[in-house]
């Protein structure tokens, strides 16, 4: 009887505290994707109990009109055939928690890195 009402009180407060995400939301480092490259898809949940948890592929299903997922990562060819992309995110344990949003392909490269010399930097310090 005793490890009966142990087991039931040990369930419910493990199911007491158990967190669920609420919603889920695109938390984007940059405001456009490289071309040629590895684009981190970030995004997090909100939990039950109000905080945010970073998801990845193992609890959300990508997909994309445009370019292949690699877990979080959306990866692009180098010479992409369209100017923006189409990316939802799926709660794989909640069909109906979706998301979706448009990113923009950066067109303008890169400018170049700066050279560093470090002997003109060791002479601008005497």
């Amino acid at each position: 009887m005793n490890y009966l009402i142990t087991l039931i009180l040990s369930f419910w407060v493990f199911s007491a505290n158990a967190q669920r995400v609420e919603s889920i939301h695109f938390h984007l480092y940059t405001d456009s994707l490289k071309k040629g490259t590895h684009n981190y898809i970030n995004v997090d949940g909100k939990m039950s109990d109000g905080t945010w948890r970073p998801l990845t592929a193992k609890e959300l299903d990508f997909k994309t009109d445009y370019g292949k997922f690699e877990g979080n990562d959306l990866v692009l060819p180098d010479n992409p055939t369209v100017d923006k992309i189409s990316v939802t995110a799926t709660l794989k344990s909640n069909k109906q928690t979706t998301k979706q949003i448009t990113i923009w392909i950066k067109q303008k490269p890169d400018p170049p890195l700066p050279v560093y010399n470090r002997n003109e930097d060791v002479r601008k310090r005497r």
